[in-house]
């Protein structure tokens, strides 16, 4: 079954001209907080060289005004729920909101691609696939939900990246370890000279080696992400060190439980959402002036020891930073007869870059259990705007968890050498 989603040459047109060539709008708004878009970071600043934890660009910028348990009312208008409740669950955390830079930009040719899919790119398979593309956003002009979150799921993120990072599961009492790893992906959509037959249903293709504690070390995994993952679910392997041996994990998805997260990660969460979209109803609510988080390169940055930043019940608002953006709002409620550990989750996307900034987390009753949050950067030597750290938080155990923690390894590589023969079950046997 195929649903119509293109739209015509004159709606098509609009992007570069009043919307961004991503689809965002080009203009500023009315009260004049939100900037116009003039091109994002599409060039490193002056004092940047390759291998370096990304400068800040907005050094210089003050905080405009904090808001906290006290101001609360004054700005719940803005605030995705999630963010609302962690405010007054920890009287003593707070945001500090600055000045909106739209710095979100990517390669020129993912914007021509962009044009090309709003007149080609259609909805297959009840919604669970996408035809007619192989790079740039799918639905630049989205008429739906499920157009929304696919556009979240197909952006930019370069074209293949190699990177060491740690994720932490943080306790109510404020304990936590860190589980480092190496992380090496290679995305076939999006590359340059890929035609939509040459992705054969493949979005992806990633892994990762766990290098400490030493007890854990030298497990890994290998992931190959499909497009429908109805049609073919993706298919993992995993290396157990203990036993020496390469497995085919039997399900990677949904509400599977990610390892070491101390229950509080699960499968689609990666990433802040990803894979088959058919066990929920997608709504879309529309676009809205939110605070999200935003140029978030104060808790990216070189040397900051991993005990500042992560704190009893929350991350070190002190490195955090917060802006006002329009995002689209989308709603996915559970379907009748499917299952899964969150009966609704809300979504906030920047209307830039399609990246995920919020989700609220309702659980199986519909009762809010939890907050997502990304805090992206622009990774202008690509360019491409994405996360650099992520979080769940789990409201009912006073605990958190976080990925993407970098300030004390190697920068991202985005030129590493790569091919899809280095994520296959016998690369990971031999590599292992």
């Amino acid at each position: 079954m195929q649903v119509q989603a293109k739209v015509d040459s004159t709606q098509a047109g609009r992007l570069g001209q009043d919307l961004t060539p991503l689809g965002g709008e080009r203009a500023g708004n009315v009260a004049g907080t939100i900037p116009s878009w003039e091109g994002g970071l599409a060039q490193p600043p002056a004092n940047y060289q390759p291998g370096m934890h990304h400068p800040d660009p907005y050094a210089g910028d003050k905080p405009l005004y904090r808001v906290d348990s006290q101001n609360l009312a004054q700005y719940q208008g803005q605030l995705p729920a999630g963010l609302k409740a962690l405010l007054e669950k920890n009287p003593g955390y707070f945001m500090q909101v600055y000045q909106t830079r739209r710095s979100a930009a990517a390669p020129q040719r993912i914007y021509d691609a962009t044009r090309f899919n709003a007149q080609n790119a259609e909805l297959i398979s009840n919604g669970n696939g996408v035809d007619g593309v192989a790079a740039g956003i799918p639905f630049p002009l989205p008429q739906n939900g499920q157009e929304v979150i696919w556009n979240h799921i197909m952006r930019y993120r370069g074209d293949q990246i190699s990177f060491v990072s740690n994720l932490a599961a943080v306790l109510s009492s404020g304990a936590f370890n860190l589980l480092k790893q190496e992380r090496d992906a290679y995305f076939l959509y999006g590359r340059e000279g890929v035609s939509p037959k040459d992705l054969d249903n493949t979005l992806f293709y990633y892994r990762n080696k766990v290098v400490a504690p030493a007890k854990l070390a030298g497990s890994a995994l290998v992931v190959q992400e499909t497009i429908d993952q109805v049609l073919a679910i993706r298919k993992a392997w995993r290396f157990n060190r203990g036993e020496r041996r390469v497995r085919r994990l039997p399900s990677l998805a949904y509400d599977a439980l990610q390892p070491d997260t101390s229950g509080m990660a699960i499968a689609d969460q990666v990433d802040t959402y990803n894979g088959a979209p058919d066990r929920y109803e997608w709504t879309l609510i529309g676009k809205q002036e939110m605070l999200v988080p935003y140029n978030s390169y104060a808790v990216h940055q070189k040397g900051i020891p991993y005990d500042t930043i992560l704190q009893e019940k929350t991350l070190n608002p002190q490195l955090l930073r917060y802006e006002l953006h329009r995002v689209w709002v989308v709603e996915a409620d559970l379907r009748k007869g499917h299952s899964h550990i969150y009966g609704k989750r809300r979504f906030y996307l920047d209307e830039d870059s399609w990246q995920i900034l919020a989700v609220d987390l309702y659980n199986k009753d519909r009762e809010l259990s939890g907050l997502q949050e990304s805090h992206p950067i622009s990774y202008y030597e690509v360019p491409m705007f994405g996360s650099t750290l992520e979080t769940i938080y789990d409201f009912k155990g006073s605990r958190y968890f976080v990925d993407g923690l970098d300030n004390n390894e190697p920068m991202y590589d985005f030129n590493a050498k790569l091919s899809p023969r280095d994520f296959t079950p016998q690369a990971l046997r031999i590599n292992n």
